[in-house]
């Protein structure tokens, strides 16, 4: 004779495997909200950075070689606290996205209400050849009032630069105000345009 089978429940499984089990939906959920946030900021190109209302850090950059501009060649923290607003654009020119927005670039150094503001471009080279990027802004055009070069990416670092293009509005003071992460377009010129005239004010 046979025993009857047992009609008690199994045992649930123990509490980290259960944990284990449902981590992936926890880490999926996380990442679903976070892209809804994102969606829902209004600039798709703003993401905030450690040095939002912080000083810049502290730099001295060494000119591109043989590339003339309207100051004196290198870039240096100190050159960010003249009292004006800057623009700090971080570029390559093995950079696809550097070359899109280079014509936006150029348009703004050419803005006559930026320039009656007193708002000036900087350039950083970021991990570039030098005789690469001297050509690239020789036939692209230079935007830049000062262009430094950063060949081992470490004021990049400094910056929190995530990959080029990058730029940063830096009020009259040296303080970072904005940090736009990608090209430059139609769809984020007036974010930046906003964030100078904010910059710009008391």
């Amino acid at each position: 004779m046979t025993d009857a089978p047992s009609l008690a429940r199994p045992a649930p499984p123990p509490p980290r495997r259960r944990l284990l089990v449902s981590l992936p939906l926890i880490v999926f959920a996380a990442l679903a909200g976070l892209f809804l946030v994102r969606l829902g900021a209004g600039d798709p190109a703003f993401i905030p950075s450690a040095l939002i209302g912080k000083p810049v850090p502290r730099f001295a950059l060494a000119p591109l070689e043989g590339l003339k501009t309207g100051a004196p060649g290198g870039l240096s923290d100190t050159d960010l606290r003249a009292g004006h607003v800057t623009l700090v654009n971080v570029f390559a020119s093995w950079c696809a996205e550097c070359h899109d927005e280079h014509d936006a670039l150029m348009a703004l150094g050419r803005n006559p209400a930026l320039a009656g503001q007193g708002v000036t471009l900087a350039g950083i080279v970021y991990k570039d050849d030098p005789g690469n990027a001297r050509r690239y802004l020789g036939e692209k055009g230079n935007p830049f009032a000062r262009v430094g070069t950063d060949p081992s990416g470490r004021t990049g670092i400094d910056f929190g630069v995530y990959g080029v293009p990058e730029t940063f509005v830096i009020k009259g003071d040296g303080t970072v105000f904005y940090k736009l992460v990608g090209a430059l377009s139609d769809a984020t010129r007036p974010a930046l345009l906003d964030a100078i005239r904010r910059a710009a004010g008391p």
